[in-house]
């Protein structure tokens, strides 16, 4: 902020979301024009706009350099990447750490996520009778899996809405017990049944096996499990606090081993390949804006060379 004006940069790879957004009166008109305006914000999500009566406007562009003013907003310069390289907007955004109903890339996050649960039962079809989410980020996927599977969709967890995110816990006995607090079991949805459960990803391994032991003692017969994104092997150096290496669950064991050590009946998740897909469904076709997604904590394929 400088004087009366705020001034937004978002970096050139646009690894990380900001977007612009319109003060507007209630039932006044939310176009990008400057007319009308009540005043002007800029937030790394869309979401923080309704609480404060603003209207998503657009995105920054990556490397876009923009200021706010009394005046409306004005895009000073962009600042390009190097060698000509593509963006690299975090596709994690898209699987867990933005808000559902946040707007990114043109397109809500929420249907990016039912998307790759789509995607996912085409991948990892399984026989069972109720497909069920770990709540919440992963309710948009469950639900994606259940229209193309067929297969109904049912709650079996009840989400404690006080207990923060467990995988960011310092310690790992700690994140045990915030399982425990976390959620319970709503044991007659799942008594005698065959259960799909579906989460966003796994990381270190310590938030399924306690899920899968409380729905096996209410009654679970079958606990399929399915990811709706590729096992996470590599640390990010792009401002996440993704655990090391050595951390991640996924370089020590294979899937099966996963499965068996946590009392699951099968374990899969949605390939890269899908998950790509699934994201850039719906991004609107422009001839101007590259789309291009980081996944560099699924591959290793970092959008910058290392200096290590």
């Amino acid at each position: 902020m400088h004087e009366d004006k705020i001034y937004g940069v978002r970096d050139p790879y646009g690894n990380r979301p900001l977007c612009l957004g319109k003060i507007v009166l209630l039932g006044g008109d939310s176009n990008s024009t400057d007319e009308g305006a009540e005043g002007w914000v800029i937030s790394s999500e869309s979401c923080a706009f309704q609480s404060i009566g603003a209207r998503y406007i657009r995105d920054v562009e990556p490397g876009e350099i923009v200021e706010l003013s009394r005046h409306g907003i004005r895009s000073i310069d962009i600042v390009n990447r190097s060698y000509d390289s593509p963006p690299a907007f975090c596709i994690f955004e898209y699987v867990y750490f933005a808000r559902p109903d946040s707007v990114m890339e043109g397109q809500m996050v929420y249907k990016a996520r039912f998307h790759c649960g789509m995607q996912l039962a085409k991948e990892a079809a399984v026989n069972a009778d109720i497909v069920c989410p770990i709540p919440e980020s992963a309710t948009p996927a469950a639900l994606g899996f259940a229209e193309q599977s067929g297969i109904p969709y049912v709650e079996v967890l009840c989400k404690n809405r006080y207990v923060g995110r467990t995988f960011i816990q310092p310690s790992r006995r700690l994140r045990q017990l915030s399982v425990a607090k976390k959620f319970g079991v709503l044991t007659d949805n799942c008594r005698g049944k065959k259960i799909i459960l579906i989460d966003d990803s796994i990381v270190r391994g310590n938030t399924i096996a306690p899920i899968i032991r409380m729905l096996k003692e209410a009654g679970a017969i079958e606990v399929h499990i399915r990811i709706a994104s590729p096992p996470i092997k590599y640390p990010c150096y792009m401002g996440i606090n993704i655990p090391t290496r050595n951390e991640l669950i996924a370089n020590h064991k294979d899937v099966d081993q996963i499965a068996r050590d946590t009392g699951a009946t099968s374990l899969v998740h949605l390939s890269v390949k899908g998950l790509v897909a699934a994201v850039q469904r719906n991004i609107p076709k422009d001839s101007v804006r590259e789309v291009g997604h980081c996944t560099a904590c699924l591959t290793g394929k970092y959008p910058v060379d290392l200096e290590w």
